[in-house]
């Protein structure tokens, strides 16, 4: 539900753009309706034409009324508007919708992304995207939490790897806590897109696969993430402190950057210490 504030610059926005459309820039050369203009800009009557609402309901959008507007139809007037992907998203936001989804547009940033987390070495990172599917991950990543390449193609997913890889949690110390927190995420990242078929058959699979994620599942937990030290057992390094931090990219809030930052000089010893290790062996 939107408040009174995001309605009223709904209705601002939603003018401004309005005044800054000729007739002709939409391919009404003469306007869509009759009588003279008193303002360069398109009339309600003609935005609503265009979007293929009523004009009443458009000009109640406008004047900041409490009215619901689904997806469609905001983004039907967003295309009337002739608005930028911006302008777009900022629509959608005032009119409490979720930003329209970009994953389509993931894979043109994947070479970017691993040129990110392979500049965080020696820390562990890895970005995923609004499923928590894995984007890309370093070296460190691989090697001292889990290599999501050996994972078929549809799995390499964090809350896949925390209820239902090989090794489970990926040598997380305190499995449970860090489980819960990872699904109660996952719950509110999925709820906010009830209609997207990933979330859908990624549920399913779980659901499906781990016993205890469909237990959790059920309880329905909500918890924003929490900076916190987990602790991880490496078979080579033995226990690594980590600290972990979330970072979103400012232009795609939908991804997701995890680090996992030693946490003290002797786990940072043990981090580099297994990192040259894996290099030698790949070296042979």
């Amino acid at each position: 539900m939107t408040t009174h504030h995001a309605r009223t610059e709904l209705g601002a926005f939603l003018r401004a753009r309005r005044a800054q459309l000729r007739p002709a820039d939409v391919g009404l050369a003469h306007g869509a309706v009759a009588g003279r203009r008193r303002t360069p800009g398109l009339r309600r009557e003609e935005v609503a034409q265009l979007s293929g609402v009523g004009v009443t309901w458009y000009t109640w959008l406008e004047q900041g009324r409490p009215i619901s507007a689904s997806g469609q139809v905001i983004d039907s007037i967003g295309r009337a508007l002739q608005l930028t992907p911006d302008e777009h998203e900022h629509l959608r936001l005032l009119a409490g919708l979720p930003a329209p989804d970009q994953s389509a547009e993931a894979a043109d940033l994947t070479p970017r992304l691993q040129r990110l987390v392979d500049a965080a070495l020696p820390n562990i990172a890895s970005a995923c995207d609004i499923h928590f599917d894995y984007l890309a991950w370093n070296q460190a990543y691989a090697v001292l939490r889990h290599d999501p390449a050996s994972l078929p193609a549809d799995r390499r997913n964090l809350v896949w790897m925390m209820f239902a890889g090989t090794r489970r949690g990926a040598g997380t110390r305190h499995w449970e806590p860090a489980a819960r927190a990872v699904l109660s995420q996952f719950r509110i990242a999925a709820s906010q897109r009830p209609d997207d078929p990933r979330f859908a058959e990624l549920v399913t699979a779980l659901t499906e696969a781990s016993p205890q994620f469909r237990a959790w599942w059920a309880e329905y937990p909500v918890r924003s993430f929490r900076p916190v030290t987990i602790v991880i057992d490496h078979p080579a390094a033995g226990p690594v402190a980590v600290e972990l931090y979330q970072l979103r990219m400012a232009e795609r809030p939908d991804i997701t950057l995890v680090l996992q930052v030693p946490a003290s000089a002797a786990d940072l010893r043990r981090v580099t210490a297994v990192l040259d290790a894996a290099a030698a062996a790949r070296s042979r």
